[in-house]
């Protein structure tokens, strides 16, 4: 197939670099900041959605209302302090480098901060394989809305297939409400069942398991956006 018409999206954090656990603990002590107990496990099965959504989420809108951007600001220092210990996920790196060999046009669209996100590009070596990197910054609203699928697919330009690679159910969400297939990745902590159950047609455990993937199996067609 003719794949310089074709692209692979992939999420960054939980898919490309194993840093899901370090923005939970991030994010549980920046409630704990503002004296808001809540159990680890809501705070990580929210990692995955937009910060701007998050707080809501795992608290509630009152919270979100009182304390929303002071715990977003929180969460950011808690975060630095625990970024340095971050690693690249096993075969992240040669993924993206097959890929590209392949012909495949390569976006990273992440839901993340852009600095941490261009800090992940720079981990994993990874920037001359990609054409761009998009992030919540290029989008008002963030996963499991496809606002970030689409905004990629369109800074790509000239895409009539593609697929997008991720690690959670908001992933897999946001890709279907794009009209695309998502290959999931058990590496952010998300069951198979669940990632098969939101509409994932693979799972596997982590990057070097989709080394040998027949990616036009799981491509789908894009849609142009409307004039």
């Amino acid at each position: 197939m003719d794949t310089s018409t074709a692209a692979v999206l992939l999420d960054i954090d939980g898919t490309l670099v194993d840093s899901t656990y370090h923005h939970a603990v991030a994010w549980h002590r920046a409630f704990a900041r503002h004296n808001v107990t809540l159990p680890m496990v809501r705070i990580h099965r929210a990692i995955g959605m937009g910060g701007d959504r998050l707080v809501a989420h795992v608290a509630d809108q009152a919270t979100e209302d009182r304390l929303g951007d002071q715990l977003r600001d929180a969460w950011r220092e808690e975060y630095l302090t625990l970024r340095h210990e971050v690693r690249p996920l096993p075969g992240a790196r040669e993924l993206v480098g097959t890929l590209r060999t392949q012909g495949f046009r390569v976006g990273l669209a992440s839901s993340g901060d852009p600095q941490f996100s261009r800090e992940a590009v720079d981990l994993l070596g990874v920037g001359d394989d990609i054409e761009l990197l998009t992030t919540s910054e290029d989008v008002d609203s963030s996963k499991p809305d496809p606002d970030l699928v689409g905004e990629t697919l369109a800074r790509l330009g000239g895409i009539e297939q593609a697929v997008l690679v991720g690690d959670t159910v908001y992933d897999v969400e946001s890709a279907a409400r794009a009209g695309l297939a998502c290959v999931a990745l058990g590496s952010g902590g998300v069951s198979r069942a669940e990632l098969l159950e939101a509409g994932s047609p693979m799972v596997a455990d982590l990057p070097e398991d989709l080394l040998g993937v027949d990616w036009p199996v799981y491509l789908s067609s894009v849609t142009p956006p409307a004039p």
